[in-house]
């Protein structure tokens, strides 16, 4: 049927082109012989075809350009006295004496053009004429493109200041009555176009009025193009009479579109002049307008106005136009009690960022639209509206943008507030991008007042998760989140060592709040910032701050050993662990001998309890031995009591070939070069020979099974740990025991029951050449290497 009604469209407009053509070709023919009644008699019979209510507004548009095209004509024709012969105030009588109203109309314009270009009689009554007698015409299409004729053809005949046809000092007033009024009826035409029809047809005559709109708009770009509109004739006439126009006619798309045209063609120095007066029709129109996006051009406009010079932010100032855009936007959605909430958060978004631009000093303009934010979502669910927790972080990400400085951010009050009123996801989303903030522009948080507020807003990313939340985790998503926090916890920072423990303490009040998934994240990064703090109390003077003094490193240490042990809960016995032996170290470096050992036996009892995978085991030993041995603070019976741990256990690991790594590696915790009184070469050589026992007792195991290889690796290892300690002047380990061991090597891969293993004999070739190479060097090294055949 829309296709049947198409096709009927294009016939019409085809058969009204060709009446139009038909009968300019003998209009042209009379005006060519001078006949002005033939000529008037065509032009009318051609302007009858734009009586038509057959064609859509788009169809009409192109009959009716047409018929403008050849109107054009006729006036120059009009305009020549000599070729018709009569005058041109009796032209303008004649005319009206047309059959039909609308060819009549057209041909008055056309003449009352001409009769204000002579002059023979003041513009100001012409056009009033005119545009009173168009009233005539009451179809909403064809009384729309007949002001649209009258406005064109008058355009640059108005009594403007400065013009030709300027009359008076009202001169201006007249040109924009004029305007008005022909803006008025046109507006009133084309409301009434809706509702000129069947319900059923309701939405194609939506459209077709949509497309006639630039028909009314050009009227008030005519009036701000009179120059003698000053701001005094605007705020005055101009724009009550155009707001009133509007309010009245009561319809969704004029109302939107006209404020549209309002705040695009009048200056930005009238907006900001007659802020109340505009703002104060907001709240009257119709529910259904699309009030931000006109509200939200406003403030556009004037926040570029206000950029433009420091005298114009002054009248700002003056004219209080934050407080009167503050109070409109309230009064607009107290008014429009069923608009959606996104639209209502989409307003305070603009207000902001208008704030943001115009009075950036202001912050508590700032913490003021966030308050009625809260005001607006107080008492509601929390949001799940996907375009509204959009706009609700733009509104929170407007602030972090254009200070760039979260320390500011974290001053207004309503901001938490706000976040508060986010679903959890997007509460998360923009944690993220305060985070995100702080380490681009490198912000420094310095105060645990500050910090309290901050985690207060990253709460969504450090509480932990129920069963729910747990089985609906995206694990990449968590693990970016709680790195970002663990980023966000390194750079937290203050020179006072007192400010600084307290950062620390508010840190681990807000992290302990988080469950088993969030905690291995942030544990670490607060251990390892509240060291530093131990580290920098160390260094002061030389000398270990005393205890006087409320920042102390036993308080630290006794903070940390009870943050590590939460880990307990989660559990991760491997990192905690880790942790353990960095606070040993830590105090070690301190000089507190039983700090230290008490985090070893901490970290042996999460050794025993809860490190029960054999991978984890090896790793595990590895860490406590490499600790141990640095350790240079333990006196002689604690030393002994953790090495002596710490062998033992090497020796229970699940396999021979771990068992036998991690008791040569205990090797070292009884030779330390620096300490002289740690230098015992006989439990260097027990460690050595037992590593040795277990090395050839996993040899026998894997000879006695089929197709196993590799383990003369662990020799080759062994004889490593001879020659380093032989090196190293230990007078148990003598040349004979390494030439044995060379031997047993050779035997090892000899034997017809050992699988061939290329990197174990390309392991034990590189150990003969450097053994080659010291035998060769000159002096005591030379001589001590000599004994050894290989």
């Amino acid at each position: 049927m829309i296709l049947a009604g198409m096709e009927d469209e294009d016939k019409w407009l085809a058969e009204g082109i060709a009446g139009i053509q038909h009968n300019a070709f003998y209009m042209h023919r009379a005006l060519d012989a001078n006949n002005l009644r033939d000529a008037l008699k065509c032009s009318a019979l051609m302007l009858s075809e734009l009586r038509t209510s057959k064609l859509s507004p788009h169809r009409y548009y192109d009959l009716y350009m047409r018929a403008f095209d050849e109107l054009r004509k006729l006036e120059m024709f009009f305009k020549d006295e000599s070729r018709h012969g009569v005058s041109i105030v009796d032209l303008y009588e004649l005319v009206q004496h047309a059959g039909n109203i609308l060819p009549r109309l057209y041909l008055l314009c056309t003449v009352g053009s001409v009769y204000i270009k002579s002059k023979e009689a003041p513009a100001k009554d012409a056009l009033k004429d005119l545009v009173e007698m168009c009233h005539g015409v009451q179809n909403p299409i064809r009384g729309l493109f007949l002001r649209s004729y009258l406005a064109q053809v008058s355009r640059d005949k108005l009594p403007n200041l400065g013009s030709e046809y300027e009359g008076g000092e009202d001169t201006a007033m007249d040109a924009v009555e004029f305007v008005l009024q022909n803006f008025t009826e046109m507006n009133k035409l084309w409301v009434r176009m809706q509702h000129q029809g069947p319900v059923r047809i309701r939405e194609k005559l939506e459209k077709e009025k949509n497309e006639l709109r630039d028909l009314v708009g050009k009227n008030l770009h005519v009036l701000s193009q009179i120059e003698g509109v000053n701001l005094e004739i605007y705020r005055d006439t101009v724009l009550p009479r155009v707001l009133e126009q509007i309010v009245n006619c009561k319809d969704e798309l004029a109302q939107y579109y006209l404020m549209d045209c309002i705040i695009q063609v009048f200056t930005d120095e009238y907006h900001l002049q007659t802020l109340e007066t505009l703002l104060g029709a907001c709240p009257q129109l119709q529910p259904t307008v699309d009030i931000k996006t006109v509200l939200s051009r406003l403030m556009e406009r004037l926040s570029n106005y206000a950029a433009s010079s420091p005298d114009v932010l002054l009248e700002f100032l003056q004219v209080e136009a934050f407080a009167k855009l503050s109070s409109a936007i309230g009064k607009v959605i107290e008014a429009q009690v069923d608009m959606p909430i996104v639209e209502a958060v989409t307003l305070y978004v603009s207000l902001l960022t208008f704030t943001l631009h115009v009075h950036p000093e202001r912050l508590d303009y700032v913490d003021q639209v966030l308050g009625a934010c809260v005001k607006l979502l107080f008492g509601k669910p929390k949001l799940k509206d996907g375009r509204a927790t959009k706009q609700i972080v733009a509104l929170l990400s407007a602030p972090l943008e254009k200070y760039n400085d979260i320390v500011t951010a974290l001053s207004l009050s309503n901001y938490p507030r706000v976040m508060d009123c986010l679903d959890d996801v997007t509460n998360k989303v923009m944690a993220m991008v305060i985070i995100q903030s702080i380490m681009k522009s490198n912000t420094c948080i310095s105060t645990a007042d500050e910090i309290e507020v901050l985690f207060e807003l990253l709460k969504g990313l450090i509480k932990g998760l129920d069963g729910t939340a747990a089985d609906e985790l995206d694990k990449e998503d968590f693990n970016e989140e709680q790195n970002s926090v663990a980023r966000l916890i390194h750079v937290l920072y203050n020179d006072d060592s007192e400010e600084m423990l307290k950062i620390i303490c508010t840190v681990r009040k807000h992290i302990m709040a988080g469950g088993p998934t969030q905690l291995p994240f942030t544990v670490p990064p607060l251990i390892f910032s509240a060291l530093r703090l131990v580290r920098k109390l160390q260094a002061q003077d030389g000398n270990v701050v005393g205890e006087e003094e409320p920042a102390t490193p036993k308080k630290i240490f006794q903070l940390l050993n009870e943050t590590i042990e939460a880990l307990s809960s989660v559990p991760s016995p491997e990192l905690g662990l880790r942790l353990y032996l960095q606070c040993a170290q830590a105090a070690n470096d301190c000089d507190l001998e039983p700090i230290a050992y008490e985090f070893f036996t901490q970290a042996f009892i999460l050794y025993e309890e809860e490190v029960v995978d054999s991978k984890a085991q090896v790793t595990a030993m590895h860490l406590i031995i490499g600790a141990l041995q640095r350790m240079n603070v333990l006196g002689v019976e604690n030393r002994d009591t953790l090495t002596h741990k710490a062998t033992g256990y090497s020796a229970k690991l699940l396999k021979r070939p771990d068992q036998c790594r991690a008791v040569y590696a205990c090797s070292n915790l009884f030779w330390v070069d620096e300490k002289d009184c740690i230098k015992d070469g006989e439990r260097v050589l027990l460690c050595l020979k037992r590593a040795l026992r277990i090395a050839n007792a996993a040899q026998q195991m894997a000879n006695a099974v089929t197709g196993t290889s590799g383990l003369v690796t662990l020799f080759v290892e062994i004889l490593n740990k001879y020659l380093y300690f032989f090196e190293k002047g230990n007078p148990q380990v003598t040349s004979a025991a390494i030439q044995g061991l060379v031997e047993l090597i050779i035997n090892e891969m000899q034997s017809d029951s050992t699988t061939p293993d290329p990197a174990s004999e390309a392991f034990f070739a590189s150990t003969i050449r450097y053994i080659q190479f010291q035998k060769q060097k000159v002096g005591v090294v030379g001589e001590k290497f000599g004994p050894i055949k290989v």
